[in-house]
């Protein structure tokens, strides 16, 4: 049984900034229409991130077998490099001299809210790489990346009969109501964070359980208070792992995701899934950046073991 797991999503740089105080004591409520702040940022500092690279480092960490399709651009040589040397598959990422790799510009307050700005680069043509020619697999996940990329990897897991997890995060702005409705379709499972639901919802017209009846699972992560699984009409509430200290929320989402979909590639249950996408996250919000924890197994399983009793390792 193959666990290739084909990650369609973004490969970026992150400047990551630190602002030393609160952005609510700084944005005036009655102004916003006329917005003009600047936050003096000490801290910065430039990481390996986008989404499909943090989730196959985490995925790699835990045993599993990553492929990443994206593209990158003239300057993400040093980024494949790293990556191919951790044994993650990039065989099918496009490099594209005539452009840069994606770049997110990411300032973080005390309270861990985040102002991102976003440079695509070469994520515009990620539509290029073929999800076909990467599988079989047992698993997929459709996060964020091009637009074109987003339905063409979608369609193609579907006519592969690859099953897959849409997880639209930041691309959620490039989808109306009715072609959120047709990838969510095309799904075997949806993944979004709290506020990710309510704009989903708002867009498709369905509230969280019509969305939950036309997939297997709908998770939806919800920080601090853990994440919720709707499963075959019923609701699990998957409570948060504990943690020594919140660093950086960076890069938690997709390391929850690589836990999510470790388990569905072992066959695990949605809910012994996602109890191992807390863990990851935990893991990951107690260091900055969003690859620069380790992710060792017999570490992971105690802290699993811990939370939600032992891990349903079978390999």
């Amino acid at each position: 049984m193959t666990k290739r797991v084909l990650i369609s999503g973004s490969v970026a740089y992150d400047t990551i900034m630190v602002f030393d105080g609160y952005f609510k004591d700084h944005i005036l409520p009655d102004r916003v229409h006329v917005l003009n702040v600047s936050f003096l940022a000490p801290s910065m500092k430039r990481e390996f991130g986008g989404c499909a690279a943090n989730i196959a480092y985490n995925l790699k960490g835990l045993g599993g077998e990553p492929v990443i399709l994206a593209s990158v651009g003239r300057d993400g040589g040093d980024y494949l490099t790293r990556l191919s040397g951790m044994g993650i598959d990039v065989s099918h990422v496009r490099r594209h001299d005539d452009s840069y790799t994606a770049q997110a510009f990411i300032t973080t307050d005390l309270a861990d809210n985040q102002i991102t700005a976003f440079h695509p680069g070469a994520m515009s043509q990620a539509h290029e790489v073929s999800a076909t020619r990467a599988a079989p697999a047992a698993w997929g996940i459709v996060a964020p990346n091009g637009k074109d990329a987003m339905v063409q990897h979608a369609r193609q897991f579907r006519d592969a009969k690859v099953p897959h997890l849409f997880d639209p995060g930041q691309g959620l702005p490039m989808f109306d109501g009715a072609e959120l409705r047709d990838l969510i379709g095309a799904a075997t499972a949806v993944t979004v964070n709290d506020y990710e639901a309510q704009m989903v919802s708002e867009r498709t017209g369905w509230n969280e359980q019509q969305i939950a009846d036309k997939v297997q699972a709908l998770v939806i992560t919800r920080g601090g208070e853990g994440s919720t699984v709707y499963e075959r009409g019923t609701r699990h509430d998957v409570p948060s792992v504990a943690i020594s200290r919140a660093v950086d929320p960076t890069g938690c989402g997709d390391a929850y995701r690589a836990g999510l979909l470790y388990g569905l590639a072992s066959g695990w249950s949605w809910v012994r899934s996602a109890q191992l996408g807390s863990v990851m996250g935990a893991l990951k919000i107690e260091h900055q950046g969003a690859q620069n924890h380790r992710v060792e197994r017999a570490a992971v399983a105690r802290r699993f073991a811990d939370a939600f009793g032992n891990p349903p390792w079978a390999d």
